[in-house]
């Protein structure tokens, strides 16, 4: 399915001793770089297995030209898991609420506790990987398939809320938001649907004859109406506890980072999407699928390193040496997922032949 040169390899290992370096000058910094970059490049599987759910329910043309990628990137779920052991390290660094002295409601007490945080992260990626597995094996069956996604959107959509608070909200504990486990399912949403985009665009591929501009234009314009929807509720609320976790947000040049993600990934977009030449064209949609995902990286920075306070020309260092050898080291499970998903369709298929 996919050719990548062994040199690939060497990629992820020089970023890997990028971030060794960055933990020995800044280990908050780093871990707080880590958390971001294995934030954004989870959602990738996460937001394909949602996808693919969907396209069980809704069948149609575009369903087959995305179902390789999304099987796949949704088989990765375990590496997913394993590159975020070292958050659950670093918590005590990373997380106010870890520490020993911290001032918290009851509530907060009970559920924002080391150990509590650790299980109900390591029961997400237990529950989504079931839920990969079940899914691919339900695939060709389609009232097993309807069945399937029916439970798993269920089961996909609550989890995911929950995990989204968990890791990035709590960063803040002071900071509510009702919809904030929408936020982050949007945001992997966009993930995994963009990457599958940029799978089944890329040159060398087939034109498509389906044009996927309409479903990728819904999504950002799912992702941009959560994100005004909680401005405007903060806003209306005039809580200050909440309207300090969007000043933090647009001071000290992440003002700039905000209006760089509206602009490149709505507003810019959105009216290009406009043009029936650039919603239906094969490079334009691959351009903006290819932005999106870079643009996650983004995201997750403005969401975390706000709260964590990480800043410095340390962060020259720590973001590409993190996402690089997260992205990298993930990139080699999906490309070994999708070698072997292709072996045993050539095998299905030659067994048919005979």
């Amino acid at each position: 399915m996919i050719e990548t040169g062994r040199h690939f390899f060497v990629l992820p290992l020089l970023a890997g001793m990028g971030c060794v370096a960055g933990l020995f000058i800044d280990p908050h910094t780093l871990l707080a770089c880590y958390l971001a970059a294995v934030v954004a490049v989870s959602a990738i599987p996460l937001g394909a297995l949602a996808v693919l759910m969907v396209s069980y329910l809704v069948r149609g043309e575009w369903t087959e030209g995305l179902h390789p990628a999304l099987t796949a990137a949704a088989s990765t779920m375990p590496i997913a898991g394993l590159l975020f052991v070292p958050v659950l390290v670093g918590m005590p660094w990373l997380y106010p609420w870890a520490a020993a002295d911290a001032s918290m409601s009851a509530l907060q007490e009970v559920y924002l506790t080391p150990w509590f945080f650790a299980a109900r992260t390591i029961i997400y990626f237990v529950v989504w990987t079931a839920l990969a597995v079940w899914v691919r094996q339900a695939w060709g069956d389609l009232a097993r398939m309807m069945r399937t996604a029916s439970a798993g959107l269920i089961v996909y959509a609550l989890t995911a809320s929950f995990a989204g608070i968990d890791w990035i909200e709590s960063l803040t504990p002071t900071f509510h938001s009702s919809t904030y486990g929408l936020l982050f399912i949007t945001f992997q949403l966009l993930a995994g649907l963009a990457f599958a985009l940029v799978i089944a665009l890329r040159p060398g591929r087939a034109r498509p004859t389906f044009s996927y501009g309409p479903i990728l234009l819904s999504v950002l314009l799912l992702w941009a109406y959560i994100h005004a929807m909680q401005y405007i509720i903060i806003w209306a609320g005039d809580i200050p506890g909440e309207v300090t976790w969007y000043l933090r947000r647009s001071t000290d040049g992440w003002g700039i980072v905000l209006w760089t993600l509206v602009l490149l990934q709505f507003v810019v977009p959105f009216f290009a999407m406009l043009s029936e030449r650039v919603r239906n064209g094969q490079r334009p949609l691959l351009m903006i699928a290819g932005a999106t995902l870079v643009l996650r990286v983004v995201e997750a920075l403005w969401l975390i390193l706000p709260s964590t306070g990480a800043s410095g020309p340390v962060l020259l260092l720590d973001i590409p040496a993190t996402t690089l050898a997260i992205a990298g080291t993930w990139w080699i499970a999906f490309r070994a997922g999708a070698r072997r998903a292709a072996l045993i369709s050539h095998g299905r298929l030659a067994a048919a032949a005979r």
